[in-house]
């Protein structure tokens, strides 16, 4: 599933805090201009096309909740966007990072540390 910026602000926000009314979720959305609230129940209404939100009726309002998991959507997020830059593979990606953003010495380490211990986990399998 594939989430434009708008509804990755609406996810954000439910993720925050769920069950939520668009009403909450407009509470919960940061930053300038406030969005409307027609805004807000179009893009609930996709997300729930999506199935990214469950929505349910109380009294007559829709509560909703998200179906799906902020690291489920960071991980398609992240493989979309790999396909699309980086020709569907991490090194390219590893070495912008490394090259063109200039990771400091501690990001350097941390990075390191994360593959330790993805390899350690795996059992030192490649």
């Amino acid at each position: 599933m594939k989430l434009t910026d708008a509804e990755w602000q609406i996810m954000n926000a439910l993720w925050k805090q769920y069950p939520a009314t668009a009403r909450e979720i407009a509470e919960n959305l940061a930053g300038e201009p406030r969005w409307a609230y027609t805004t807000i129940k179009t893009l609930l209404a996709r997300l729930a096309v999506k199935n990214a939100v469950s929505e349910q009726k109380r009294g007559n309002t829709s509560v909703y909740e998200p179906l799906v998991s902020l690291k489920k959507a960071r991980r398609t997020a992240l493989r979309n966007f790999l396909d699309q830059a980086f020709g569907g593979t991490v090194e390219p990606l590893l070495n912008f990072l490394a090259e063109e953003r200039k990771l400091t010495d501690k990001q350097r380490q941390e990075l390191a540390r994360i593959l330790q211990n993805e390899e350690d986990r795996k059992g030192g399998k490649p």
